[in-house]
């Protein structure tokens, strides 16, 4: 998913790592050059959903714009849910 609107330098990540564990999801969060935040999860579809409408909201600071979805094959591919870069 790619998270837009002021979502850069306001712990939006730390956030996110927070509800990913919240939720048991697995996956990684990032900030990309264009000024967005992408994340990728994996785990049961409604921890993946409530995920999403946290993110939607957003940490103290943060003002959402956007946030697409892209919802693919479960894989297994994560152990954990971490920032990455």
């Amino acid at each position: 998913m790619v998270v837009s609107g002021v979502v850069q330098g306001v712990g939006f990540r730390f956030f996110a790592v927070r509800k990913a564990k919240e939720f048991g999801l697995t996956g990684w969060v990032r900030n990309t050059f264009e000024g967005t935040v992408e994340s990728e999860v994996e785990g049961e579809k409604g921890s993946i959903l409530e995920y999403i409408k946290d993110l939607k909201a957003g940490p103290g600071g943060a003002k959402i714009k956007d946030v697409k979805v892209e919802w693919r094959e479960f894989q297994n591919r994560y152990s954990d849910f971490q920032i990455t870069w």
